[in-house]
């Protein structure tokens, strides 16, 4: 199985459902493989940093997607997401980066750490009221997605009463990342962008006129005092970036971690037990089984190459970041977890210019949320057949149904 053909598998809804047996693969091809015309497929380790940390490599901008992919201008969500830092290169993306990092500091999200405990414990007391006779619950709906909306919401400045609407317009909105979006995809991915742009188009003129202490007001402020450094597009786009960002990760980290837990007990038990510490047992589920997989760049030099593969002008590189965290050449026995690794660094929150901004908050929510719903649910266990979410790209539950008893 060449690179081109383990792309086409890992576009199938087997191999999006378990991409681990075919990353293995990719790996026996080498670190870099060619992947089809113009296209090659990155799966090691160093590779995957180098490509993420050179500015010689650009993200797929709006710019060359205008170029090079049918259809973009006509899909709001496209073209809304490329009007954000995500999908922008220099200067455009250092510009908006830089402002937007001035408000969303590490003092900030550092600070949120007694709402973060708040939160979980309000939360775990509406789930052991909703799971007292038994019955299964859904720990994605009632518990992973509620927390880091809460969480996110509250750092935007998003009334209580209107965080409920979020969790289905991020899952139609992310579905404009995925690779190959279906048609019907797209088209509720262009809803839920509308939908969005003109609810935070309404949210931040209520606070310019009426600042408070939140990321939206900061945010506004911050433009309004430099006309030339954030337009009131990529002001919108970014909000939604921030918020789409902010819960789904996190919400599949809490998710996938918690499924990994049922199926490795001994390290459950290690972990209850404090042998194995929050921040590891992290680390490890971030390397194991990342809620982001896949990122990609694009060579725009004759000169470029990658692991001794060339890249000339318009080469397009998946990297597989997912393949990358189960490198056999950076960690001994990758397909083990094992919470113990010492010296981990997943490529989970990407690396280099567009290294994931909203990285530590969600740390900081996996080790505050995994430990304390394993001390309050002891007995905590899996009930039913959990469902997948159906992309690549982002990989998590949509439904991981558990029971409190055991």
């Amino acid at each position: 199985m060449n690179g081109e053909e383990i792309i086409g598998r890992l576009l199938d809804a087997e191999g999006r459902a378990d991409p681990y047996p075919l990353y293995a693969r990719a790996h026996r091809l080498g670190p870099v493989s060619e992947a089809g015309p113009n296209m090659v497929l990155a799966v090691g380790h160093r590779e995957v940093n180098q490509v993420l940390r050179s500015t010689a490599f650009h993200v797929p901008d709006a710019a060359l997607r205008e170029r090079w992919e049918d259809g973009y201008l006509e899909h709001s969500s496209k073209v809304l997401l490329g009007a954000s830092m995500l999908e922008t290169n220099a200067p455009d993306h250092g510009r908006m980066r830089s402002l937007i990092a001035s408000v969303f500091t590490a003092r900030r999200v550092a600070a949120l750490e007694p709402a973060v405990l708040a939160a979980v414990d309000g939360l775990l007391a509406e789930l052991a009221e909703a799971g007292a006779d038994g019955a299964p619950v859904d720990f994605m709906d009632a518990f992973a997605y509620r927390l880091p909306v809460g969480v996110i919401c509250e750092l935007l400045g998003v009334p209580a009463e209107d965080r409920h609407r979020f969790r289905p317009l991020a899952d139609d909105l992310t579905a404009a990342l995925e690779l190959l979006p279906s048609d019907p995809e797209l088209a509720a991915a262009d809803a839920a962008a509308d939908e969005l742009a003109d609810y935070f188009t309404e949210l931040a003129a209520k606070r310019q006129a009426e600042p408070t202490d939140d990321l939206v007001s900061a945010l506004v402020q911050a433009a309004a005092a430099d006309h030339g450094r954030l337009s009131g597009r990529e002001l919108l786009a970014n909000l939604v970036l921030l918020l789409a960002a902010g819960f789904e990760t996190t919400a599949n980290l809490l998710g996938n971690g918690l499924a990994l837990l049922f199926e490795h007990p001994a390290e459950r038990a290690a972990l209850r037990a404090g042998v194995v510490t929050p921040a590891g047992l992290v680390d490890e589920v971030l390397r194991y089984d990342s809620p982001v997989q896949l990122t990609s760049r694009i060579s725009l030099s004759d000169e470029l190459a990658v692991g001794g593969v060339p890249t000339p002008y318009g080469t397009g590189i998946y990297l597989l970041l997912g393949a990358a965290n189960r490198d056999p050449a950076r960690y001994p026995d990758p397909e083990r977890f094992d919470p113990r690794r010492t010296d981990s660094q997943p490529v989970s929150f990407g690396g280099g210019p567009h290294f994931c901004l909203g990285a530590q908050l969600a740390r900081l929510e996996a080790t505050v949320a995994l430990p304390a719903v394993l001390d309050r649910f002891p007995d905590l266990a899996p009930a039913g057949v959990p469902s997948r979410r159906s992309g690549l790209v982002l990989r998590g539950f949509h439904t991981l149904p558990v029971t409190l008893r055991g």
